[in-house]
């Protein structure tokens, strides 16, 4: 994923589409291209440019399928948060789009108001889908699962694990972190790198859902918000992954119900940060982006930061050769549990076209299909079989191999907690970090608990 859709809070969406419209972004002409035209409209975040990129997979589409034609339609939005707002004031206007490319952070909200169940169609062609899932992890699948049924199909996906300078690494006489690092390793390195270059932050962490505090809960074993498991599901497991050890243990999709704010593992990880700030270890929380960090990693000015495989492609542009930087996981505290985001197809179920719409997700999972969508490394393909020692040759890093691996070596990982109201729990998250890492995190946590219980009555 790109780190725009790390970033995205989603709109709050109140009772009903209809009463909510006047509070949303306005479209503008280029958000509504071909109206009245009789096309499949799939609606993806970007520019024009964007749109223009996937002619090639569009061409290989109509080709195969020469009765659907296919029009790519870029909303022009600041973050997520936008788009989806756009998409929910294209269907209250009657002209939604048919499909939409949505991450992590949107599937429960789409689902729980505009998605349609995949459910059929992957069990009516189930020796097509048996192929894609045999490629997939399981993991990824369960995250685009809502209450028993699958609303995406994934096609790319980031967990945060670790990139190090390799220069700042070598100053600080560091060798690559074993793959079982703990938190007391993770410290030390960053000491010894601060003591060998006062110029070089240890650690850069920001203020957002992906990449912030939410990995460091997770090490702990814990999340700021109660995790379960919705019942079902049975019929994607038992079918597709009946193989797989830990099918057993898989549900209907996640549930995030409660806020868990005042469990003492997450003060912990708050305290645990807060020194780290305190120290000058870290840098105290930032509500940004990748793009301006990318200038600061591949300037020599940050020694660790969390990133996925999205980052490769970013570094290698910046500048930087594949022995530069390195990848590692996430240490480990009371547990090594990853996060990870992810981005595929959802089918609206406001669509005439459902049938189409599917032939054009379908087609969107296959071998060729995702090879012409992500020929580089700028996110890390569901795919198992495309994470190769090919893919990332131009751009490194040599340890390339733990993007995918976090997946398999720690499958409890989880998705970002994106409940239907993550747009109001993630505000809510933002607000408070600052303060409980800066100031005191007994109240700023009492503040986010109160924030978060608000936010999952809507």
């Amino acid at each position: 994923m790109a780190d725009m859709s790390r970033r995205g809070f989603l709109l709050a969406v109140g009772a009903g589409v209809a009463g909510t419209v006047a509070a949303w972004p306005r479209l503008t002409a280029a958000d509504v291209p071909g109206r009245g035209e009789d096309a499949l409209r799939v609606a993806i975040m970007g520019t024009a440019q964007d749109a223009e990129g996937r002619k090639t997979i569009v061409a290989e589409f109509e080709r195969r399928f020469p009765g659907i034609k296919v029009r790519v339609q870029p909303i022009q939005a600041a973050d997520w948060s936008q788009f989806f707002a756009k998409i929910l004031t294209m269907v209250a206007a009657g002209t939604p789009p048919d499909v939409c490319y949505v991450a992590t952070e949107g599937v429960q909200l789409f689902a729980d108001r505009l998605g349609e169940p995949l459910d059929r169609f992957v069990t009516r062609d189930k020796a097509v889908m048996q192929e894609y899932f045999s490629d997939v992890h399981p993991s990824l699948v369960e995250a685009a699962m809502y209450e028993g049924s699958l609303f995406q199909t994934p096609i790319d996906f980031n967990a945060a694990n670790v990139y190090y300078n390799a220069a700042a690494y070598r100053r600080a006489g560091l060798e690559r972190p074993a793959d079982d690092w703990s938190t007391d390793d993770f410290l030390a390195a960053a000491r010894k790198v601060q003591q060998a270059d006062r110029s070089i932050r240890p650690f850069f962490w920001t203020n957002r859902l992906w990449g912030g505090i939410v990995p460091w809960l997770y090490i702990n074993d814990t999340s700021f918000l109660t995790e379960s498991k919705a019942p079902g599901g049975r019929w994607m497991w038992d079918t597709f992954y009946a193989d797989d050890p830990s099918s057993a243990q898989r549900g209907g999709g996640y549930r995030w119900l409660h806020s868990n704010a005042q469990d003492p593992r997450v003060l912990e990880s708050f305290e645990l940060l807060r020194q780290m700030v305190a120290d000058g270890l870290a840098s105290s929380p930032a509500q940004g982006g990748g793009n301006e960090l990318v200038g600061l990693f591949s300037g020599g000015r940050i020694a660790m930061t969390p990133a996925g495989g999205f980052w490769a492609q970013g570094l290698h542009d910046g500048g930087m050769k594949p022995t530069d930087f390195d990848v590692a996981y996430f240490p480990r505290w009371r547990s090594q549990r990853h996060q990870y985001g992810a981005a595929g197809n959802m089918i609206l179920k406001t669509s005439k076209r459902k049938d189409e719409a599917w032939e054009w997700v379908k087609f969107n999972l296959s071998q060729e299909a995702m090879q012409l969508a992500l020929p580089k490394p700028t996110t890390t393909p569901a795919r198992r079989s495309m994470v190769n020692a090919a893919f990332y040759a131009e751009t490194g890093p040599q340890h390339w191999q733990v993007f995918y691996d976090t997946l398999d070596r720690f499958p409890t990982s989880g998705p970002i907690p994106a409940p239907p109201q993550q747009a109001a729990v993630e505000t809510a998250l933002i607000k408070n970090v600052t303060a409980a890492v800066t100031g005191d995190p007994k109240k700023a946590l009492a503040s986010l608990d109160r924030d978060l219980t608000t936010a999952l009555k809507t």
